[in-house]
C-alpha cells in the first residue's frame, strides 16, 4: 500500500487539514493518508498544546466514517521530542509491505534541510508538498523526490482557531461540528 504521512500536533485539527489530506490521497493515487498526531513537535514551543490524547480523540471525531484517512497515534510511544527520521524508521521496520511519503506543507519544505537526517528523508521518501501562503516552494533540493500538489489553499491555522475560542468566538465551519461539540464540551483553548 502506497501511505502519505501528514505529521502535525493537529492543535486542533481543522478542516482545512482534512481537505489537505482527501485532495493529496486522491491526485497522488495514494491508497491511505496517516494523520500522525505528534506529542512535540522540535521546532514547536509546547505552551498551548492540547493534551496528546485529547488532539488524538478530536481527529478521529473528524475521521469519523472515513475509510482511508485515519488517525494514528504511532509517535505517543517514540521518544519526544518526536523526529521524523525516527518515526519513519520505524514505520519502516513495523510494516516492511508499506511504501510511505510525506505530505507537508511548503512551510515545512522552508527548514527541511533543518530536520534531523534531512538528506536521508529526501533521497528514500517521496514529499507531497502543498504550498501554504507566503512559502513558495523551494527547487534547490536536488536529493529530494517533491511531488508539487496544487492543493485548494485555505488561510486556516490551528492558531487562529486557539485565538478564537479564546475571545469567545465560534469556529463552527472552521472545524468539524463533531470537533466543535467535543472543544466546547471540553472547554478546550480557553
Amino acid at each position: 500500500m502506497k501511505i502519505g504521512l501528514y505529521f502535525g500536533t493537529f492543535n486542533p485539527v481543522h478542516n482545512g487539514h482534512l481537505i489537505i489530506a482527501n485532495y493529496i490521497l486522491q491526485y497522488a493515487k495514494l491508497d491511505q493518508v496517516w494523520l500522525i498526531v505528534s506529542p512535540q513537535n522540535p521546532f514547536k514551543q509546547n505552551h498551548s498544546l492540547l493534551n496528546e490524547y485529547h488532539r488524538l480523540f478530536l481527529v478521529q471525531q473528524a475521521l469519523e466514517g472515513e475509510t482511508k484517512i485515519r488517525a494514528v497515534d504511532i509517535e505517543f510511544g517514540l521518544p519526544k521530542p518526536s523526529y521524523t527520521i525516527n518515526t519513519l524508521t520505524y514505520l519502516q521496520e513495523k510494516y516492511p509491505e508499506h511504501e510511505f511519503g510525506i505530505i507537508m506543507g511548503s512551510d515545512s519544505l522552508q527548514n527541511l534541510d533543518r530536520w534531523k537526517n534531512a538528506e536521508l528523508i529526501m533521497k528514500n521518501f517521496p514529499l507531497y508538498v502543498y504550498e501554504r501562503q507566503g512559502y513558495p516552494m523551494r527547487d534547490d533540493l536536488d536529493d529530494a523526490m517533491i511531488n508539487d500538489m496544487k492543493a485548494p489553499l485555505l488561510n486556516i491555522s490551528s492558531s487562529l482557531i486557539r485565538r478564537m475560542l479564546k475571545e469567545g468566538k465560534s469556529i463552527r465551519y472552521l472545524v468539524p461540528d463533531n470537533v466543535n461539540e467535543e472543544i466546547l464540551k471540553g472547554n478546550y483553548y480557553k
